[in-house]
């Protein structure tokens, strides 16, 4: 499947300064063994469509032996999604998966009502040095589906959809984008790219979503005359058609957005919720600890630790 962007009207010169609605400058956050950088949540803007967290883990670097371990922690109210550029996560969740994800492929796990997750470094990757580079989202749920049975996907690089152009290579995470649409089962409209331009590239922005964002992962676009580098996130005007173009050493990028939920979402921890009510039931639930007859389980091949609820 290919497109091309000189039919998809407006020219990165012909797009005004206030097209972008919302500049986002990621906060960083030390975890010890590497870095993360969250655009989303940010202060003034909740989320960019469905998406309500998203989080840059990484470049880090680590010695043999070494490597990322999240102990078994919730979620509810919300999807996960998993896609990285280097590296591994092994991940084990309460519905039972147990899962190595690599570069290029897609972990979803639909926590609804609660579901419990680890993940850690392959014993595979820790055997020698190893790196970890990716993206982690949490897309909220509908309303209508905030308590559903937790499910996971995984899905590998080769059934996920790629559309190329001159100058332009996209893979398709989720939902549908460009007359494709991805495998996974998603609860609202969205979609989500992996998209790669080189030097000077145009890339224009699906038009058929209410809500649109872009997080520059390497290099840098251009619009509107000013260039913006890696690690910033632009949420655009909804209706425009948006047109950017890459820089001089070209650009990789993350395209977000979809339908708007029906109102804000309530956020505490690893908890999403359209009420403080439900909110406060999980935290209830994670504190007492009731492994297998409340709310919540551990994995079942990582039962032997789990992150404390926070004070």
């Amino acid at each position: 499947m290919s497109w091309n962007p000189a039919l998809a009207p407006g020219c990165p010169d012909e797009i005004g300064p206030d097209a972008i609605e919302t500049l986002i400058v990621p906060r960083a956050r030390d975890l010890g063994d590497f870095e993360v950088r969250r655009a989303l949540p940010a202060p003034k803007r909740q989320m960019v469509g469905p998406f309500i967290f998203f989080d840059q883990a990484g470049p880090a670097e680590f010695l043999t032996g070494q490597g990322v371990d999240i102990r078994p922690h919730p979620h509810i109210g919300l999807g996960t999604v998993t896609y990285l550029f280097r590296g591994d996560f092994h991940h084990r969740d309460s519905t039972g998966a147990d899962q190595v994800i690599r570069p290029g492929e897609l972990n979803w796990m639909v926590a609804g009502k609660g579901v419990t997750h680890s993940e850690r470094t392959s014993a595979t990757a820790r055997q020698g040095p190893n790196s970890l580079y990716g993206i982690q989202t949490w897309i909220a749920l509908p309303e209508s589906h905030e308590d559903i049975a937790p499910t996971f996907e995984h899905h590998g690089k080769g059934t996920l959809p790629e559309i190329h152009d001159e100058g332009i290579e996209a893979r398709l995470i989720l939902g549908r984008a460009y007359g494709e649409t991805a495998p996974a089962k998603m609860y609202s409209d969205s979609f989500y790219l992996d998209v790669t331009l080189a030097a000077r590239a145009r890339f224009p922005l699906p038009k058929d979503h209410e809500d649109r964002g872009l997080y520059i992962t390497e290099g840098s676009i251009r619009i509107a005359g000013q260039e913006f580098e890696a690690g910033q996130m632009m949420v655009f005007r909804p209706g425009d058609e948006i047109t950017v173009a890459a820089g001089d050493r070209g650009a990789r990028l993350m395209a977000l957005g979809g339908e708007t939920l029906n109102g804000p979402r309530y956020i505490w921890w690893n908890f999403v919720a359209s009420s403080r009510e439900k909110i406060e039931e999980a935290k209830r639930e994670w504190r007492e600890a009731r492994w297998g007859q409340g709310q919540f389980d551990l994995p079942p091949e990582d039962q032997d630790e789990f992150i404390p609820l926070p004070d």
